[in-house]
């Protein structure tokens, strides 16, 4: 790792090193370069609000810095109604299921024991194809979930809620349909039957537009500070890194 140095200010290896924990990532490589760029960024910003006569080593003094010099424009009901137009599918209430299953457990790594439990939920299936009503009996008898006292009903729960396998095969089951196929998982197989499905509705603008001006102003803020911050780069002597506007983290 070269030395990195802000108009000739040094952040020290020791500093990189104990950032890299808030940078989590692939490797040590690029997790060392996320914590050099945010130490430039904090480097930069703490340089420039020390010209402007702010104390640098104040709580708070980035935020002072940013209030100060970067413009926010708000999101106005226009911006936010554009947003709900071109995003219509963003905003629907979850899809509610009522289902219930029978879990044959096996783990994930073990070929054996997966192969035992699927070819037992392909046998509990058959039974069922020609007696439903002994689903709850044979939940009773064979499911390693909770649900087993209750004839396997799991209850209504929202998309989302479940593992993706689960909810797949829910959204492509008609009501009162059985799975014709074990629903596999990391828990084990599943004997799945989808017992009711409510679709998701179309949520009006009223119900989401504080969400939506939450979320563009926040996408406002960091655009505004990520132009900020590439000025003032732009103008400094950074070395040992190349500064990169588009990977760099905000300071928080």
């Amino acid at each position: 790792m070269e030395a990195i140095a802000v108009n000739g200010i040094s952040i020290p290896r020791e500093a990189v090193l104990a950032e890299m924990q808030y940078h989590p990532a692939r490797d040590a490589e690029t997790a060392m370069h996320s914590a050099s760029q945010a130490l430039v960024v904090r480097e930069l910003m703490l340089q420039r609000a020390e010209a402007l006569g702010l104390d640098r080593t104040a709580e708070g003094v980035l935020d002072q810095l940013i209030a100060m010099e970067v413009r926010l424009p708000a999101a106005d009901d226009s911006a936010c109604r554009r947003y709900f137009d071109a995003n219509r599918s963003r905003f629907r209430s979850p899809a509610l299921y009522e289902a219930r299953h029978i879990l044959i457990p096996a783990a994930p790594d073990e070929e054996q024991e997966r192969e035992a439990a699927r070819a037992k939920a392909v046998e509990l299936i058959g039974h069922l194809e020609t007696s439903s009503e002994a689903f709850a009996e044979l939940a009773a008898a064979h499911s390693a979930c909770s649900s087993k006292s209750s004839g396997g009903h799991l209850g209504q729960f929202a998309s989302g809620t479940t593992v993706p396998e689960f909810e797949t095969f829910l959204e492509n089951l008609e009501p009162g349909q059985l799975s014709p196929v074990p629903v596999p998982t990391r828990y084990g197989y599943h004997v799945l039957q989808l017992v009711a499905r409510a679709p998701g509705r179309d949520l009006p603008f009223e119900a989401v537009r504080e969400r939506i001006a939450d979320y563009l102003a926040d996408s406002v803020f960091r655009n505004a500070v990520r132009q900020y911050v590439s000025v003032l780069a732009a103008g400094a002597d950074i070395e040992g890194i190349t500064y990169d506007a588009a990977s760099s983290p905000l300071v928080q």
